[in-house]
């Protein structure tokens, strides 16, 4: 927790809470008391309110209206229900827009993104940060001592929209000044970014302009370090509201609520300032969004893919080192994908326990009551517009009333796989693609899906965590990897599995001068001596079987060095010495799954081949699995919670020996 004090009801409960997200300045007034009553009946025992509330709070500027949300959180805290209070910055209204435009931000076009949605301010404004830390200020001085109080979010959904990347004049000026920091002289920046190519050199900071809307492709260093800069300036906004709810409610959990599917920010960075890192969960709204093929799109159209949420779940675990909700999850059809299914049968109440699996504390459903206007009229909530039960209540009840069954339970432990993901890997391949559907985020996740299928436990961490413990390290895409990263690697004693890419640049995005992988190469003597990326429907074989696509490279091995296997053409893909693995080209799921279960075997762990619907997972002596396919599963051992056998969109748990 950085040293910051937290609540202990928290750190220290023994069942995931159930809660909700509540806007009382959405509905009348005669509706708030029945509300908070049928929350608590529910099994509900937490609201989320307030962080789109800016123009009910202060509607002219500086005339601050507390009554009508001072009368909101006394009901609930009357119903006995906690209240995680969010910070309205997303979400600035238009007086303060109107006396101020240069908050807004501009897109990486030049166009102002201007009022009328949500998420309207660039982070690089010192305007709108001081405007941000007064509304900040005045919360946390009327609601931080309140007993219901328990926990504040900072603003909402960091970036949503793509709104982390501004081009504004303040944007501007802070990257100059940014740069200057980082870099010292403008001749150091030119040496850094290799500016001499295409006679790109800067004679000062104030030359160096957003690397946008030129001819053609700018510099990819120029791009990365801007996409660093803007993730920078997310940070810089979110400390400064943490400061202020630290001193001005003491005691309580900071948090933010991050998304799926979104690298534009490091969220490691964020999630150090916090206390807990939580999320928004929407298995069928991502799943169309993500790397999937058309295929598994229509087979988990109504359940969502069977890693996906798992992949962020140990993603956000990782940001909050060890502590995190899901602070927004699906009730129902969404309204801002393309397409908007419902959730099949059981598959909310399965959402629930697979949170509970992974370690959650706290779980809220996004929302209570589907509005009847506005940009999200669409999206489901635990009631209907006309404040009857939706599809949803049933299966929340069923949640609420298994975790009472269960009663207290176990903390998770650590996986036996550590899978490094690196947000500056993201943006560096995103810099610098050489091959147009390079995907560092798709790739990670498929490396995830494949450990999964193999019945291993997975803890997503960032490049500098402590490895040791776990078998098996995985590193799908690591760009950089310095001195630091492979002593640890080295140290950890673990097998090493790494990918084409890895090592493949500096810091300053240039090739390394041994060539990739770079630091890697204390643990296997190879060099890649050259690239390849192949357009889609070209494919290598493989001489084991197999194929590889995408990404190819020619990899020089040194003595010591295996090939373990080899394409049709003679060229090395799968080289091993000691524990170092490395795979030199994009390869398909069914061979990324056999060369994985080699490896995981030689660290000692069991795997079997789950098949592509089943998963599982342990929490102490709990023993969870979750059936995303369309057949039953048969069980040998008659579950605790579910039945079997397993139904599609079914959850079964037991209890067996740790």
């Amino acid at each position: 927790m950085g040293g910051f004090p937290s609540a202990g009801i928290h750190a220290n409960q023994s069942a995931m809470k159930l809660g909700v997200c509540w806007y009382p300045e959405q509905w009348p007034e005669a509706l708030w008391a029945s509300d908070v009553a049928r929350m608590a009946a529910l099994g509900l025992r937490f609201v989320r309110i307030g962080e789109f509330a800016w123009s009910r709070i202060e509607p002219e500027p500086g005339h601050l209206q507390w009554d009508w949300l001072d009368r909101a959180v006394d009901l609930a805290h009357a119903a006995g229900l906690q209240v995680v209070m969010g910070t309205p910055t997303a979400t600035p209204p238009k007086w303060l827009v109107d006396a101020h435009p240069e908050i807004l931000a501009k897109g990486r076009d030049g166009q102002v993104r201007g009022f009328g949605s949500r998420r309207h301010y660039c982070f690089s404004s010192d305007v709108y940060l001081e405007q941000a830390r007064r509304i900040t200020r005045l919360m946390a001085q009327r609601y931080g001592e309140h007993p219901a109080v328990v926990a504040w979010q900072t603003d909402n959904e960091y970036g949503c929209h793509d709104t982390v990347v501004s081009t504004s004049d303040a944007a501007r000026a802070g990257f100059r000044r940014w740069l200057a920091e980082r870099y010292g002289s403008v001749a150091a920046l030119n040496a850094a970014w290799g500016l001499s190519f295409w006679s790109q050199e800067y004679r000062s900071f104030d030359e160096v302009d957003a690397p946008f809307g030129t001819v053609t492709e700018s510099h990819p260093a120029h791009r990365l370090d801007w996409q660093r800069y803007s993730s920078a300036m997310v940070e810089r906004f979110n400390a400064a509201q943490v400061e202020i709810l630290r001193a001005a409610s003491p005691g309580r959990d900071i948090v933010h609520n991050f998304m799926g599917l979104f690298t534009e920010f490091d969220h490691f960075a964020v999630g150090r300032q916090l206390d807990v890192a939580t999320w928004d969960s929407y298995p069928i709204g991502f799943l169309g969004q993500g790397p999937f093929t058309s295929a598994e799109k229509a087979r988990y159209l109504r359940i969502g893919h069977p890693d996906l949420t798992a992949f962020h779940h140990s993603l956000y675990r990782a940001c909050g080192r060890g502590r995190w909700w899901v602070i927004e999850q699906q009730p129902g059809p969404v309204n801002w994908a393309a397409w908007n299914p419902a959730p099949a049968k059981g598959a909310v109440e399965l959402w629930g326990w697979e949170a509970v699996a992974q370690g959650a504390e706290r779980m809220s459903w996004f929302r209570w009551r589907q509005a009847p206007t506005g940009q999200e009229a669409m999206h489901a909530g635990l009631n209907r517009p006309d404040n009857q039960p939706a599809a949803a209540w049933p299966e929340v009840a069923a949640l609420a009333e298994g975790l009472a069954r269960l009663g207290p339970l176990p903390k998770r432990g650590q996986a036996d796989v550590a899978l490094l993901f690196d947000y500056d890997s993201v943006w560096a391949v995103q810099s610098q693609p050489q091959g147009r559907d390079q995907d560092a985020l798709a790739i990670a996740m498929a490396w995830h899906t494949a450990a999964r299928r193999l019945g291993l436990s997975v803890d997503i961490v960032p490049p500098d965590a402590d490895l040791a413990g776990y078998r098996l390290v995985l590193l799908p895409v690591q760009v950089v990897v310095d001195d630091g990263l492979a002593q640890r690697l080295s140290a950890s004693g673990a097998q090493l599995l790494a990918g084409p890419r890895t090592g493949s640049k500096t810091r300053d995005f240039a090739i390394p001068p041994a060539l990739p992988p770079d630091g890697l190469q204390a643990l296997i003597d190879i060099r890649v001596a050259r690239v390849e990326s192949l357009p889609p429907g070209i494919s290598l074989a493989v001489g084991n079987g197999g194929v590889v696509t995408g990404w190819m490279e020619d990899v020089e091995a040194g003595a010591g060095v295996a090939v373990q296997s080899r394409l049709d053409d003679g060229r090395g893909l799968w080289f091993a010495a000691g524990r170092a693995h490395y795979l030199a080209g994009g390869v398909d799921a069914g061979l990324l799954g056999r060369v994985m279960a080699e490896v995981a075997s030689a660290a000692g762990l069991v795997v079997q081949d789950l098949g592509p619907d089943v998963r599982v997972e342990r929490l102490g002596d709990l023993k969870f699995l979750f059936n995303y396919g369309p057949t039953a599963v048969d069980l040998p051992i008659l579950p605790i919670i579910g039945s079997n056998p397993v139904p599609p969109a079914g959850v079964a748990i037991w209890r067996e020996d740790a």
